[in-house]
C-alpha cells in the first residue's frame, strides 16, 4: 500500500454547479479568443494590403472601416462551427464535454419542483395557443408527474376582438378540465415592459408558488418526454439558473419558411455545440422553451429601465440575453443542451414577417450599449451582450461595402496596380468563411449514420443544402438592406411597437411586395450598374452578393406562394426530421389546423 500523506489536496476549482473545471472553460475561452483575434487581424491586415494597394483613397479607408465592423460576428460563426463539427465527429463523447450537467445519477428520479408553464400572448391567434398548452398538459398529466405542473396564459393583447376569443377560449378549456385544474388565465390592460413585464408580474404574482418556470411563445411546442429531462436536471443541479432547450422549427406548409427552418435546422447543431463548448456556464437565453428557476430569477433578474426616451431609452425589448447575465451575476449557472428533440418554434411564413420580426430584435439588441457597463458581470457574460450587438451592427457596414466597391474604380487610383488575383481569392475565401455554418452543417448530418435519411434521403438532402444556400443569399441582402434603413431610422428617433405576430403560411402580392421592397431593388440596380460600367466581370462576380436585391420583389411573392409550398410539402422537399417521422405530440399539433 502507498504511504499514508498528510499533504492537503488541491481543490480544483469548479462552476457552481461543481460539474465542470472552471480552469478547462478558461483555458477553452483563451484557445477560441486567440484563434478568433488571430483570425480577424489576418483578415483586416489582408484587406488593408489589398486596399492600401497604390495608396488610401477615402473610399479605401471608408471600405476598410466597413471590413473592422462587418467581419467579428463572421469570425465567431466560422470558429463556433468548426469547433462544433470537431466536436461532434472527433471526440468520443461531445455531449459529456459540452454538457456535463445533464449527467443524471437517476434519469428517472421522481419529480419534486413545482414547474409553471406559461405562455405570453399579445394579439396572437388564441386557438393555436389553447391547443398547445392542452397538448402539454395532457402529455405531462398521461406521464404520472402531472401534478408537479400549472399551466399560465398570460395576456398583453390589446385587440378587444382577440381579448375576447382568449377569455371563452380559456373558458371552455376551464370547464373541460374541471374546477380544481392548475389553469390560470389573465390579461393586462397595459403591456408595460412588453413581454419581460409580462412575465415580472407573473413573477411578482405566482413566483412564490413555484420552483422553476418554463416560458413558451405563442408558436412554441414542447414534448412531455423533453420537459421532465430537464426538470429533473434541474432538479439535480440547484446551481443551474436557466437550461435552454434547443429550439427547432415545426413542419411547415410555407416555402418560405420551409427553406429557411431547413437551413437553420441542419446548421446550428453544429454551431451551438462549438458555441457551448467555450461560453459554458455563461450560456444563451432565447426567452423561451427552457426552464429558468424562479427565486434568483425574480429577485436578480430585474431588468433596469434604460436612461432616455425610446428607441434606446426606456424598457428593453430584447430581454432574454440581459436576464442570462443576471442570472450568471447572481451566481447560477445559465446553460444550453445543444441537442435537438422535443422543442420547436414555428418561423415567419414570408419574408415580409421575417423582416418585421428582425427590426424587433435588431431595436433591442442595439439598447445593449446603455447595458455594457452594468457592476459584476463576468468577462464572457459581458461579450454575450457585444456579441449581441455585433449581430446587428456589423449589417449596415456590410451594406455600405457593396456601393464602396461599385465605387472604387472610380476614386482616382491606377486600376492597372489593383491586386485582382489577392481581392478575388479574399472574396472567394471570406465567402467560404461566412458559409461555414451551413457547410459543417451538411458535413455533420453526411457523416451522422442515417443523418440524411432523417432529411428524407441524400438525393433531396443535397439538394435542399446547395439551394437553401441560394436562398439565404436572397434573404440576407433584402433584409440587411431592411435593417440598415431601420438603423439609420433608430438614430432619428423611430422605434418599433410589440404587436402580434401572422404565423400562418399566406401569399404576398406583387403590390404589398413591391411597395416594401422597391427600396432593395433600386440599391442593387444602382450598384450592379456602377459595377457594369467598369466591367461585365465585375458585375457578374458580384451577384452572389447583389443577386439578392435584385430579385427582392418577386422573392417575396414566390416564397409566399401557398401553391409552391404545397409543391415542396407534396414532394417532400426541404424536409425536417419531424416531417419524415412526425412525433405525436406535432401531428395533434397540426390537426388543430394552425400549425400551417
Amino acid at each position: 500500500m502507498p504511504p499514508e500523506t498528510n499533504a492537503p489536496r488541491i481543490a480544483i476549482p469548479l462552476t457552481p454547479t461543481g460539474t465542470q473545471s472552471a480552469e478547462a472553460l478558461t483555458y477553452r475561452r483563451v484557445i477560441v479568443g486567440g484563434l478568433n483575434v488571430a483570425l480577424y487581424v489576418a483578415l483586416l491586415v489582408w484587406a488593408g494590403s489589398i486596399l492600401g494597394t497604390g495608396g488610401w483613397s477615402v473610399i479605401d479607408i471608408l471600405l476598410f472601416i466597413c471590413m473592422v465592423f462587418g467581419t467579428p460576428w463572421a469570425v465567431l460563426g466560422f470558429w463556433n462551427a468548426v469547433f462544433g463539427l470537431w466536436l461532434l465527429h472527433g471526440r468520443r463523447d461531445p455531449m459529456r464535454e459540452v454538457a456535463p450537467f445533464a449527467d443524471l445519477p437517476d434519469p428517472d428520479m421522481p419529480v419534486t419542483l413545482k414547474t409553471a408553464i406559461f405562455m405570453t400572448l399579445r394579439n396572437e391567434d388564441p386557438a393555436r395557443a389553447l391547443h398547445r398548452m392542452k397538448l402539454i398538459k395532457a402529455e405531462l398529466d398521461a406521464s404520472g408527474a402531472g401534478d408537479r405542473f400549472a399551466y399560465f396564459l398570460l395576456s398583453d393583447t390589446n385587440r378587444e376582438d382577440v381579448a375576447a376569443e382568449e377569455e371563452a377560449g380559456f373558458a371552455r378549456w376551464k370547464e373541460e378540465a374541471g374546477p380544481d385544474a392548475p389553469v390560470t388565465y389573465r390579461r393586462r390592460q397595459e403591456n408595460t415592459g412588453f413581454k419581460a413585464g409580462n412575465v415580472r408580474d407573473f413573477l411578482e404574482t405566482w413566483g412564490a408558488d413555484f420552483d422553476l418556470m418554463l416560458p413558451l411563445d405563442a408558436d412554441s411546442l414542447m414534448d412531455a418526454r423533453t420537459i421532465l429531462h430537464h426538470v429533473r436536471i434541474m432538479q439535480a443541479n440547484p446551481k443551474l439558473g436557466i437550461l435552454q432547450s434547443l429550439v427547432v422549427g415545426m413542419p411547415s406548409k410555407s416555402a418560405f419558411a420551409r427553406i429557411f427552418q431547413f437551413g437553420m435546422r441542419q446548421g446550428m447543431r453544429a454551431y451551438t455545440m462549438g458555441q457551448a463548448w467555450w461560453v459554458g456556464e455563461c450560456g444563451p437565453f432565447w426567452g423561451h422553451n427552457a426552464l429558468a428557476r424562479i427565486a434568483p430569477f425574480r429577485d436578480e433578474c430585474h431588468l433596469p429601465v434604460l436612461p432616455g426616451k425610446p428607441p434606446f431609452g426606456g424598457h428593453i425589448l430584447s430581454h432574454d440575453q440581459v436576464e442570462a447575465t443576471l442570472m450568471r451575476r447572481a451566481g447560477y449557472e445559465v446553460r444550453v443542451m445543444p441537442e435537438e428533440g422535443g422543442s420547436w418554434e414555428e418561423n415567419p411564413p414570408t419574408l415580409l414577417e421575417f423582416m418585421k420580426r428582425n427590426t424587433r430584435w435588431c431595436q433591442g439588441n442595439l439598447q445593449y450599449f446603455k447595458l455594457l457597463d452594468l457592476p459584476d458581470l463576468y468577462a464572457v457574460s459581458r461579450f454575450q451582450l457585444v456579441w449581441a450587438i455585433l449581430m446587428f451592427l456589423g449589417i449596415p457596414a456590410w451594406t455600405l461595402m457593396l456601393p464602396l466597391a461599385a465605387l472604387k474604380p472610380f476614386d482616382g487610383e491606377s486600376l492597372a496596380l489593383f491586386p485582382v488575383a489577392s481581392a478575388l481569392t479574399f472574396y472567394i475565401l471570406f465567402t467560404v468563411m461566412n458559409l461555414m455554418p451551413k457547410i459543417a452543417g451538411l458535413i455533420d448530418i453526411m457523416l451522422t449514420p442515417g443523418g440524411t435519411k432523417r432529411y428524407g434521403g441524400t438525393g433531396k438532402f443535397l439538394f435542399a443544402g446547395l439551394t437553401e444556400i441560394l436562398f439565404a443569399w436572397v434573404l440576407g441582402a433584402a433584409d440587411t438592406f431592411k435593417t440598415t434603413i431601420f438603423i439609420l431610422g433608430l438614430l432619428i428617433g423611430k422605434s418599433v411597437t410589440w404587436g402580434g405576430q401572422a404565423r400562418d403560411a399566406h401569399g404576398v402580392p406583387w403590390d404589398i411586395a413591391a411597395s416594401n421592397l422597391w427600396p432593395q431593388t433600386l440599391f442593387g440596380v444602382i450598384v450592379v450598374g456602377l459595377m457594369a460600367v467598369t466591367s461585365v466581370e465585375f458585375a457578374l462576380w458580384s451577384l452572389p452578393l447583389t443577386f439578392g436585391f435584385l430579385v427582392a420583389i418577386p422573392f417575396a411573392v414566390w416564397s409566399a406562394d401557398p401553391g409552391l409550398g404545397e409543391t415542396l410539402t407534396r414532394r417532400g422537399l426541404y424536409a425536417i426530421p419531424e416531417e419524415i417521422e412526425k412525433p405525436e405530440i406535432v401531428l395533434k399539433a397540426q390537426s388543430q389546423g394552425s400549425a400551417a
